[in-house]
């Protein structure tokens, strides 16, 4: 009995020694335009990332970039239920190769070669003092998250490659999508057998100047999703479909509104579960475009609608509930607020739907329209843009002036301190908007009651008619 005792004790201390998978996932929420931590709490880099899933876990691998915005690391985190990210390693370094000491590196993207076993590394090199280089770079590691070991970069087939992509297709084969030329074509090459370099450009877009390509397959049909080429400002997002890579592909469509939400494609990953396959969009809200290093970007993640076989829509949310065990994403609100100003109840307004610059911000019986709905995201430092959902346009104080009674009004968002804002806690459960530049609020003049009485900018004075309610919609 001693002896059968002793070998129990000692298989259990074995299996309890043996490593071990994830616990099924239970369903998470995702905050949609927002940073995320990592598990021991630190930022999450991973921009212009792109994820593969091994096992039980999704590894995602993004830009981690040095304050003045050169290369830093690429970062690898992994979870098993698309919420919390473990941090495992910075797989490629400035140390990894000479020409990565001083360089830019955007956008990577792993592959698995299953005929060799190995993980491959596609992403986009430059010299990290302009953007002349436009080479493709390639690095290989024989484990998902260890160090990645640099091969080189190149201009494939002669031509410039600025963003990137990588795809597996279900046979096997791989690709590698770039925007080239100065960004006003895009290729879709043809990788060899091993992943690690570039066998034929077998489709083009010539002159379509389209950037951030995302590729995923659906039921047989090829999605390729895409932004126009506008800096750090976001714009209308694109895809086009094909049942063949190399074959006809349709024209572009548009997906989601015409700043895609305030953010750019990364990548589309498919969450495959018990209960189906859902895709998620992953884009990053790069903080360029308010002035912010891009550390400092967010990330909006949406799930993809498909009206048809051959069609897809995005529609913004507030949250994200994930079963990455089921393989379902639902959305829960629309992401939009109405602000209505405390003394009258009448709510911040575009005047007459108004999709012009400098068209005024007034006070408005509410109602339903999209020019009383308001995206207030947030960006660095603790501040936010306040983006009307009808143009895409922001909340912007006049000129950026400082005087008493400048006029609020909607322009195109940009870097400008007058379009940030900090939304303080007023009490009551009511909040008052502070200009960034002046330090002044958002205010209603004379505590008017009347409709299209334009709000203006006035020392904070703790008034009704500068405090607002806000409510999600």
């Amino acid at each position: 009995m001693s002896r059968v005792l002793t070998l129990l004790a000692g298989l259990c201390l074995v299996l309890a020694l043996l490593p071990t998978g994830p616990a099924a996932a239970a369903p998470i929420t995702v905050p949609v335009g927002a940073q995320f931590t990592d598990a021991s709490g630190n930022p999450l880099h991973a921009h212009g990332g792109g994820v593969v899933k091994v096992g039980s876990y999704y590894y995602w691998f993004g830009e981690n970039r040095n304050a003045d915005g050169t290369f830093r690391y690429v970062s690898a985190y992994r979870s098993a239920d698309l919420r919390t990210w473990e941090f495992r390693n910075h797989v490629l370094t400035q140390s990894s190769a000479a020409e990565l000491q001083v360089a830019n590196i955007e956008r990577p993207k792993v592959v698995y070669n299953a005929a060799t076993g190995r993980f491959v590394m596609w992403m986009h090199k430059e010299n990290g003092r302009d953007y002349g280089e436009a080479r493709a770079a390639v690095a290989v590691s024989d484990t998902v998250d260890g160090d990645y070991t640099y091969l080189r970069s190149f201009r494939p087939l002669g031509h410039m490659s600025r963003d990137i992509t990588a795809f597996v297709d279900t046979d096997g084969a791989g690709y590698m999508i770039s925007a080239a030329d100065e960004n006003y074509d895009l290729h879709v090459y043809r990788l060899s057998a091993d992943y690690t370099d570039v066998a034929s450009l077998v489709r083009m877009w010539d002159g379509d100047h389209r950037e951030a390509p995302a590729m995923f397959k659906r039921d047989g049909v090829y999605f390729l999703l895409t932004s126009g080429a506008t800096g750090w400002q976001p714009n209308q997002a694109k895809y086009a479909t094909a049942t063949s890579i190399g074959g006809s592909w349709s024209g572009w469509q548009n997906a989601g509104d015409a700043l895609t939400f305030g953010s750019q494609p990364a990548f589309v990953l498919p969450v495959q579960g018990g209960s189906g396959t859902s895709y998620l969009y992953l884009g990053d809200r790069w903080a360029g475009a308010w002035g912010g290093p891009v550390n400092d970007s967010r990330y909006v993640w949406l799930p993809i609608q498909f009206p048809t076989s051959t069609s897809m829509s995005l529609s913004y949310a507030r949250q994200l509930t994930v079963d990455a065990a089921a393989g379902t994403i639902t959305a829960s609100g629309s992401g939009y607020d109405r602000l209505a100003v405390r003394h009258s109840g009448k709510c911040a307004d575009v005047r007459n739907g108004s999709g012009a610059n400098l068209a005024p911000v007034i006070q408005y019986t509410c109602g339903t329209g999209h020019n009383q709905q308001w995206r207030i995201q947030s960006i660095s430092g603790g501040y936010v843009q306040v983006i009307a959902r009808h143009s895409g346009k922001c909340l912007d104080v006049d000129g950026v002036s400082t005087a008493d009674g400048a006029a609020l009004q909607q322009y195109g968002c940009g870097s400008g301190a007058n379009q940030q804002w900090s939304v303080q806690d007023a009490g009551g459960g009511y909040v008052r908007l502070v200009a960034r530049h002046s330090g002044k609020c958002a205010d209603l003049p004379s505590s008017s009651q009347d409709n299209d009485v334009q709000f203006k900018q006035y020392p904070c004075n703790g008034g009704q008619n500068q405090q607002f309610t806000r409510t999600p919609l």
